[in-house]
């Protein structure tokens, strides 16, 4: 008897800590941003459980990856850079070919993308109703069981309270800090007519969401046409998104296919794409002609797009 008592109690005490130790570890996750949080790193939403979210659109690198080509499941690579998931609330689409036009339609995409995490919607919601922890928190939060729909507005929630406004651009924007010489003059360059940049980057987040080609694409060694495979337009060949600039200088390498390492390089590029890529077709009138920038602006321009970086993630 004593001994049923003893085991007994065991078994309660042993129920009573999982269930405390399961609303502890789930106690901040009352919205759906913050389940939203959660899901980004979940990596059961992938086919083998191996990758989430996260894995690519790393938080450390403004949630960009530090690789021209991610790795999805299996070893697979992603056939695009990743792109930072940062300042995503007012985009009116997304993906370099912007074939998302909402953040709930973009959150599903990489779940069912063979390179990426190659599972089914279906068995992602089938797993996430497999799970009581996951069952419970999409009751209390959206009162019924997780589904598509709902699996989407969580991922939807959590990018877009992914903005950031705090850089030093943003503080002497609000006279709160002052720009050295060096910034200063690579602003100048940004917004005038010799560097062009503002152009195709400007408003909050640095980018006109504009599709434009630059030059990438010759259909040799660069053949990734872009919005063409979505479009079939012929004068859309070599067209990508727009990125906007904010954290620039921590989401290494750039371009839709991260063809360059470094910010300098980029400015290199831009000073006369001819040089770097020959025999390009329907770059952008902007960029038929060199720019002429001197290796001191080019310098200075660089300086100045390390200021758009959020001071969370700059490291030093």
């Amino acid at each position: 008897m004593r001994k049923t008592f003893f085991f007994s109690l065991v078994i309660l005490t042993s129920i009573f800590i999982i269930s405390s130790s399961f609303e502890e570890r789930n106690a901040e996750i009352k919205t759906k941003a913050s389940l939203g949080k959660k899901l980004f790193s979940e990596k059961i939403l992938s086919k083998d459980s191996s990758v989430s979210c996260a894995s690519c659109h790393i938080p450390a690198y403004a949630f960009a990856d530090t690789v021209a080509f991610s790795v999805g499941i299996a070893g697979k690579l992603t056939k695009r850079n990743t792109p930072s998931v940062l300042n995503m609330k007012n985009r009116p689409y997304y993906f370099w070919d912007g074939r998302a036009a909402t953040l709930e339609e973009q959150s599903l995409m990489p779940i069912q993308n063979p390179d990426e995490m190659d599972l089914s919607v279906d068995e992602a919601v089938k797993r996430l109703n497999q799970s009581s922890e996951y069952k419970n928190i999409f009751q209390k939060i959206f009162k019924q069981q997780p589904s598509a729909k709902n699996l989407a507005a969580a991922f939807a929630a959590y990018e877009q309270t992914l903005e950031t406004v705090d850089s030093k651009f943003d503080d002497w924007s609000n006279n709160l800090k002052k720009f050295t010489a060096a910034e200063e003059r690579g602003r100048e360059l940004f917004v005038g007519d010799k560097a062009k940049c503002f152009d195709c980057h400007r408003m909050e987040d640095f980018t006109t969401d504009e599709f434009k080609n630059i030059g990438l694409y010759n259909a040799k060694q660069l053949n990734d046409a872009g919005l063409y495979e979505r479009t079939k337009k012929e004068t859309d060949k070599g067209k990508f998104k727009t990125p906007g600039l904010r954290n620039i200088a921590v989401t290494a390498p750039y371009m839709h296919n991260g063809m360059f390492k470094t910010l300098e390089e980029v400015v290199e590029y831009y000073n006369d794409p001819s040089k770097i890529v020959s025999n390009c077709i329907n770059i952008d009138d902007a960029l038929k002609k060199p720019l002429g920038l001197t290796d001191n602006e080019k310098k200075d321009l660089a300086t100045f797009l390390k200021t758009l970086t959020d001071k969370k993630y700059i490291r030093k």
